[in-house]
């Protein structure tokens, strides 16, 4: 059956897209009256072939990178803080933009727009590419009639977050490429060293040391089944990650997370600096307290702090402000409550909440230090010890030959 796209009014005044199966552009427009929407145009839709639909799908799930996303945010509120109108600030950024995905994105943003929607209108028909939060942000901003500010807030927040993640991948780039090397060295010396000895030890008729003879074995089995020990390594890691899709596993998984030692203290700060921060932009954007933890709760990363987020709302839904029955969660550092009771004692609390974000997101940074300066001798340890156990056997090895000769 043909494929036809549409643009369509709905019942609230929205302007709509979509695409949908039908005989003819006629059926198209009965079966969207007869939804209530007013049919604004139907048209075919090029078939593509169902590998190129997949690619597509997979494609689009990688719309806007982090980077790309907060480039554009940027630009835009410079564009809108210069007084140009958001139609010739949205032709612009289609001007500079630096491949044709993200061309074709901000194509459909502008043109959403000019068929009358409100920004906020036109980037919630794309979700893959801007989050809930954005949006929530923008509608704010819009609202108040302070895009421009609302926008360079945000691109500040998606600047913080940015940072964040660089210092944890950065960290973890030498301890990642230490461990690959130290699991190398080893492989290398029990498929390689040690199965040398075997046939000394053979043509003598001398039982092979118990330690050196574990080795061997080790290494014979590493070089015969190493393709099938890296693929139950990476179907194990695909079940475990589908796993953790599912809310309970995932929510019992976060908790541990929060507990472990060392780590749990870094993942506190990072999650109580993403609350900070994000709780802060949208309460001095405009947004009302309960909407936005019901925002802030979907931007953690951790179930169990979104679930802590809930509690505090419906607590704050009944009057009992935001610090307290943040308090009683357990979750949250002390610092970060403390500051968000100031804020709520002193009408300030978007402003104290960036200032608590910006203590956390350096109390991060912190942690992550000290949790490499931890772990790289921590690994050098090991390799060091493997390394010196397999030449002990090495030695073992040589000194009972040396001692047959003897």
């Amino acid at each position: 059956m043909p494929v036809f796209r549409y643009i369509a009014i709905d019942k609230t005044g929205q302007v709509g897209r979509g695409v949908m199966d039908a005989a003819s552009e006629s059926e198209v427009i009965a079966r969207l009256q007869r939804q209530g929407q007013i049919p604004m145009r139907a048209e075919p839709a090029a078939r593509r072939a169902p590998l190129a639909d997949l690619l597509q799908r997979e494609f689009r799930a990688k719309t806007l990178s982090r980077n790309e996303l907060t480039e554009i945010t940027r630009e835009l509120s410079v564009m809108l803080a210069a007084g140009q109108d958001l139609d010739r600030a949205l032709s612009f950024l289609l001007d500079i933009a630096p491949n044709e995905r993200v061309r074709g994105i901000l194509d459909q943003v502008r043109k959403s727009v000019r068929d009358g929607s409100s920004l906020a209108a036109a980037l919630q028909e794309q979700p893959q590419s801007f989050p809930r939060l954005y949006i929530g942000v923008v509608r704010a901003g819009e609202a108040g009639g302070t895009l421009a500010d609302t926008l360079e807030r945000m691109a500040t927040l998606l600047e913080s977050q940015r940072r964040m993640a660089a210092t944890i991948k950065s960290a973890m780039i030498y301890p990642s490429l230490l461990t690959l090397v130290a699991i190398g060295s080893i492989s290398l010396l029990l498929t390689t060293v040690l199965p040398q000895f075997v046939p000394l030890f053979e043509q003598n008729g001398v039982a092979v040391p118990a330690s050196t003879r574990m080795l061997i074995d080790a290494g014979d089995f590493i070089a015969n089944y190493w393709l099938y020990g890296l693929a139950t390594l990476a179907a194990s890691l695909l079940a475990l990650r589908q796993l953790l899709r599912r809310p309970a596993p995932r929510l019992v998984a976060d908790r541990i997370a929060l507990r472990l030692p060392l780590i749990g203290r870094l993942v506190r700060e990072a999650v109580a600096a993403r609350f900070s921060r994000t709780l802060g932009t949208l309460v001095i954007n405009g947004v009302p307290l309960l909407g936005a933890l019901a925002i802030v709760r979907g931007a953690l990363g951790n179930s169990a702090a979104a679930a802590a987020v809930d509690q505090t709302a419906l607590k704050a839904k009944d009057g009992a402000g935001l610090a307290r029955p943040l308090q009683e969660t357990g979750i949250f550092p002390v610092r970060t409550i403390y500051l968000l009771r100031l804020g709520e004692e002193t009408a300030q609390l978007g402003p104290m909440a960036l200032k608590a974000a910006e203590i956390h997101e350096e109390q991060t940074r912190l942690a992550v230090q000290r949790l490499m300066s931890l772990l790289v001798p921590c690994i050098t340890i090991l390799m060091g010890a493997a390394v010196a156990f397999i030449v002990a056997s090495v030695l073992v090895a040589m000194l009972s030959l040396n001692d047959l000769v003897g």
